[in-house]
């Protein structure tokens, strides 16, 4: 074993490199890795029912609705319109997966993007 201490990270590099990345740049990205881990979690990935959690779907779905809907103006239409097409079909496909279905508008996010019908 060796007494070498770790290296601890390069903070000042790390914030250099996150000052020069456009706002909208983060934001799509925030949104883009909460669409893939509620994608996994309503068992949509190649191992389907594996990590399949429809509660923790529910979190994520909920989380990217409030990110776009607080976004919304922050965000070009080249951007959004991907990602609220993204929502909508997390939010069926959430439907689909549930046993017992919420009441429209009670869905994951729905209280930001109103009901969505399957």
């Amino acid at each position: 074993m060796s007494d070498t201490p770790p290296e601890s990270p390069d903070f000042d590099a790390m914030t250099r490199d996150i000052a020069e990345v456009p706002a909208v740049e983060v934001i799509v990205t925030v949104a883009v890795n909460l669409m893939s881990a509620a994608a996994v979690k309503l068992g949509l990935s190649e191992e389907g029912e594996k990590y399949k959690d429809l509660d923790e779907a529910r979190k994520l779905i909920s989380a990217l609705a409030g990110l776009l809907d607080a976004s919304a103006t922050e965000v070009s239409s080249f951007h959004a319109a991907p990602l609220r097409d993204g929502l909508k079909s997390l939010q069926l496909a959430f439907r689909e997966a549930s046993i017992v279905p919420d009441e429209p508008g009670q869905g994951p996010g729905e209280k930001y993007t109103g009901p969505v019908y399957s």
